[in-house]
């Protein structure tokens, strides 16, 4: 059996047992048929539009772990179409497999793709005119010294390495390969508009005051599990606090988004709830990293349970809260006979801990709790005496999040 017959014959099939199978398929590459299975099977929830083209081909495991998904990709490309430069000619600097290559450049006259990994520019030649994009060029050679030849572009696009020598995980923005910091006036140089991928573990705060021409920063989040973070770029330079930033949560209903200021954030009069109300609010992963703890509150008129709680709750239902909605059906504390009257009969909830002194783990065990059902509880404090509180809620169903 040739390669491409046996890659077809066990697509669907799981990729350790054909590996443990390889002696009895001798005329097989089964290095190659592994990656080429395993990476479709990964396409397919991760990059459908990839796995639905005939004939692409994949990379390693880990260059499919660290690509961008679908979603996020067609994010970006969206966001890039909103904020157009005179110039419609664009680069990405490190197109790896060429995700978000593959949707940003659709909407350019002219597309570049430079990647210093000789396989990976195999894959773009292949894989891109398969997408649709056969005037697309792609330049093997690593992205700082194609960065100081280029000609300018209306957008440049990178995401820099965040593994070090020994392959550890990085945040740090020197710590990347490149350092966008020590070459930001040179990509503005080059670009009119820039767009940075980085860590969603970075701090924003000290990343606005290292990049000091960002006018966005894009808080991205797919079914509530922070991704990355973007920053836009421009020739301008901007006071950090008065950055625009964006919580974004990516659902398979849509997007919602949540923008805002460090310098809003900072001046708004939040105000705090005396007594639990009808409804309790749980902000989504992408406004928890953005830090619009004080600002939701106060444009949504809703109240902060505590500072450092970050719960709120109204007796009006909010119903474009970027988060989580929840009926209180009852609240106490942790004494034996509140407990009794709080903790669901099936000894099943969905248990949460916010600014309280205990792990989900240790709580679940005291309260001889399983995990599961429509009963949710949350453990947390309250502004008033500082008073630690269980709250029994149920799930408010939304169109979207």
């Amino acid at each position: 059996m040739e390669t491409t017959d046996f890659i077809a014959a066990h697509h669907d099939d799981d990729v350790r047992a054909l590996a443990l199978q390889a002696a009895r398929y001798p005329g097989v590459d089964m290095a190659f048929a592994i990656d080429q299975i395993a990476g479709w099977q990964t396409a397919r929830q991760k990059i459908p539009s990839f796995a639905q083209t005939p004939g692409i081909l994949y990379p390693h495991h880990l260059s499919m772990e660290q690509c961008s998904s679908e979603q996020t990709a067609r994010y970006k490309a969206e966001l890039i179409a909103r904020l157009p430069a005179s110039s419609s000619s664009f680069t990405d600097l490190t197109a790896g497999f060429g995700v978000d290559f593959s949707f940003i450049s659709s909407h350019f006259t002219q597309a570049t793709a430079v990647e210093r990994q000789d396989y990976l520019c195999d894959l773009l030649h292949h894989n891109l005119p398969l997408l649709g994009l056969e005037r697309a060029r792609v330049k093997n050679t690593d992205a700082t010294d194609y960065l100081r030849q280029m000609r300018p572009v209306g957008w440049l696009f990178l995401d820099p390495a965040r593994r070090d020598a020994h392959g550890g995980k990085v945040v740090q923005i020197p710590d990347c390969e490149p350092n966008v910091a020590e070459w930001e006036d040179l990509l503005l140089e080059k670009a009119e508009r820039v767009m940075v991928k980085l860590s969603p573990m970075l701090d924003i705060a000290l990343a606005l005051r290292t990049l000091r021409h960002t006018s966005e920063v894009h808080v991205v989040a797919v079914q509530n599990e922070c991704k990355e973070l973007l920053f836009i770029l421009d020739r301008q330079q901007h006071k950090p606090d008065e950055t625009s930033i964006f919580a974004v949560n990516l659902t398979s209903q849509g997007c919602t988004s949540f923008a805002f200021t460090p310098a809003e954030e900072s001046q708004a009069a939040v105000s705090y709830a005396s007594t639990l109300q009808t409804y309790l609010y749980e902000p989504n992963a992408a406004l928890i990293k953005a830090g619009a703890f004080r600002t939701v509150g106060v444009r949504l008129d809703v109240q902060k349970l505590h500072p450092n709680s970050h719960l709120y709750t109204s007796d009006r239902l909010v119903p474009d809260f970027p988060g989580r909605i929840f009926r209180i059906e009852a609240s106490g504390g942790f004494g034996k006979r509140e407990l009794k009257a709080l903790l669901p009969d099936s000894g099943r909830a969905n248990l949460s801990v916010r600014n309280f002194p205990a792990s989900v783990a240790e709580l679940r065990k005291r309260l001889k709790l399983k995990e599961g059902g429509d009963c949710y509880l949350f453990a947390t404090t309250l502004k008033e005496q500082a008073e630690k509180v269980l709250i029994r809620c149920r799930k408010v169903e939304k169109t979207q999040e």
